[in-house]
Parts: C-alpha cells; sequence; structure tokens
C-alpha cells in the first residue's frame, strides 16, 4: 500500500498541471485505485514529454549507404554529443560538488540504470578501483535484472519501480551515500522508483539523462540533462545518448576522485598495479618524481606498493 501511496504522490508531483486528473484521483478513491491509474499516467506524461531521443533520425533509407557514408553520417552525429556536454557543465559541476562533499565525509557512490545506461554505470564504477586505489565498494555499479543482465537484456527488469530500492538495500545503503540514476530517456520506472524511495531515506540523490523534463530528473535533487538529440539510427540510445552518459561519468567519477586527493600532479599515483604495463607506468612516475633510474625506482615501486607511498617514502629519506 505505502507503494501505492508513493506513486500516486509521484504522479502529483510530476504533473505539474499536465496530469490534472491525479489530484482528483486522489481525494476521491483509494490508493489502490490511483495505482491503477499508474501506467496510464505516466505514458501521458511521456507523451508530453520533448522526447527527442525517440524522434526520427535525420538520415533515411539507411540500408542503401555505402560503409563510408554510414561511418561518415554516424561520426557527424557523434560530434555532437561535447557540445551537448558542455551544455550541461553547471549541472555537472553541482553533482560533482555534492558527490565529493559526501564521500569526503564517508559517503559512497552509487549507480543504478537498465540497459546500456546499468552498463555503463559498471563499467565507470568498476574502473575507481584500479584507477584510484580505492576500494570496491565505494563507488558501486548496480543494473536492473541483476548481474546476469550485464551481458544479456533481462526482459521487463527495467520496468519494476521497486526493485532498484532491493538492490540497493543489500548494501546497506544510507543517508550519508549519493545515488545516481542513468536513464537516457528518463523515464525508466526502476530508476524512478529508486530515486523516489533514496530522496524519502535522506540521500542525495543526481541523475544522467538525455531528455528534457523527463521524469527521472525530477525525482533527482542534481539533475543533469545532456540532450543528445535523434539518434543515427532511430531510438538507438546507445549511440548518442551512451557516448554523452560515458563522458558525464568520466567527468564526474574523475572529478570527484581528484577532488578526494587520489591524483598528484597529473598522474594515477594511487593506481592498483595489477599488471606489467602498469608497474612499468608507474615505475617511470617514481624516475620522473625522484630522478632515480628505473632499477632502483622499479625495486621502491615493489617495496611499498604504490606509486604515492614509494615517493613518499623516498623525499622522507
Amino acid at each position: 500500500m505505502r507503494f501505492e501511496m508513493g506513486l500516486c504522490k509521484f504522479l502529483d508531483v510530476m504533473s505539474d498541471g499536465k496530469v490534472s486528473y491525479v489530484s482528483y484521483l486522489k481525494s476521491h478513491v483509494s490508493y489502490l485505485t490511483c495505482n491503477i491509474f499508474y501506467r496510464i499516467s505516466l505514458k501521458t506524461y511521456f507523451l508530453l514529454m520533448d522526447r527527442t531521443t525517440e524522434k526520427d533520425s535525420r538520415y533515411n533509407d539507411l540500408e542503401k549507404m555505402s560503409v563510408m557514408e554510414i561511418l561518415q553520417n554516424i561520426n557527424k552525429e557523434d560530434q555532437t554529443v561535447p557540445l551537448a556536454v558542455a551544455q550541461s557543465l553547471p549541472q555537472i559541476e553541482a553533482l560533482a560538488t555534492i558527490t565529493a562533499e559526501k564521500m569526503k565525509d564517508g559517503g559512497r557512490l552509487f549507480y543504478i540504470g537498465a540497459g546500456t545506461s546499468g552498463r555503463l554505470g559498471i563499467v565507470d564504477a568498476s574502473e575507481c578501483p584500479p584507477t584510484f586505489g580505492v576500494s570496491f565498494d565505494w563507488v558501486v555499479g548496480i543494473i536492473a535484472g541483476g548481474d546476469s543482465a550485464i551481458r544479456k537484456a533481462v526482459e521487463f527488469a527495467e520496468d519494476d519501480a521497486a526493485q532498484a530500492w532491493k538492490d540497493l538495500s543489500e548494501f546497506h545503503i544510507n543517508a550519508k551515500d549519493v545515488l545516481v540514476g542513468i536513464a537516457a530517456s528518463g523515464s525508466t520506472p526502476y530508476v524512478i522508483g529508486g530515486l523516489k524511495k533514496a530522496n524519502e531515506n535522506g540521500l542525495t540523490t543526481g541523475c544522467i539523462v538525455c531528455n528534457a523534463g523527463s521524469p527521472v530528473a525530477a525525482e533527482a535533487k542534481y539533475p543533469v540533462e545532456v540532450i543528445t538529440g535523434p539518434e543515427f539510427l532511430t531510438g538507438s540510445t546507445r549511440m548518442k545518448a551512451g557516448t554523452a552518459q560515458k563522458l558525464v561519468l568520466n567527468m564526474l567519477s574523475t572529478t570527484v576522485m581528484i577532488r578526494l586527493g587520489r591524483v598528484k600532479g597529473n598522474k594515477m599515483v594511487d593506481m592498483q598495479l595489477t599488471n606489467n604495463k602498469l608497474i612499468d607506468r608507474g615505475t617511470h612516475m617514481v624516475m620522473k618524481e625522484t630522478g632515480l633510474d628505473e632499477n632502483v625506482a622499479g625495486e621502491l615501486l615493489k617495496k611499498y606498493g604504490s606509486v604515492r607511498k614509494a615517493i613518499e617514502n623516498y623525499k622522507k629519506v
């Protein structure tokens, strides 16, 4: 019953005068009955959104194009993405700033999403430990449908508005943490439900979407809206929208880690030395900072286990 109540409240807040009959329903019918109208009302709201990611491609007869024409046109569209991201820099700044502040105070960063959006969150989260030397539970990516959905789509997983909070609860998520919902359309129920419950429990919430005025953005305290427009292949948001989301995630996590002191100069001094390439890279960082030759720098790195510790301990001598 609480879920039905939440849905009705969500519709009322989201309507902004566009779905005016929701308030009438709340005052004249039971919450259970109101829930019956939930999907109808939500679909009405979506129809009123300017869902540019779903609009027809600017190109037609793709199958008649040569390979070079296809590549050139995709590339032409891709060039618009960084410009769209640039328009959202103030929003990204606000989200990065609050995220760094919360993590300085012991909070964690969570991403939730479905499909491509969920996978992109997992990619960004999984790159933070090897790049910045943080623990694997400090930045966490969750996808609708569970880990099996990373490789194979799980049918209707994104339509379960209650599941996201259940998934997050397994990590004992709390008010210290930050939750970022990722959804190209801005209409994924899994993400909307997760953000709503997070708000109710006092978390800081953000989002990365690619349509203006979406339900996801309205539910997030720190929304990032990157309006990428129609895709080359109509509706295929793994393309421009996915690229935009990846760029924003790169900016968000990198900025936060820099603010948390995980970078020195322009170097990944806390990176995990998990292969020979990274050991070689770390050795050369130590060489540059200390003036030592390669063999001595390599031994120092091996002794202390990280570039930062190797340099700091050398300078103490």
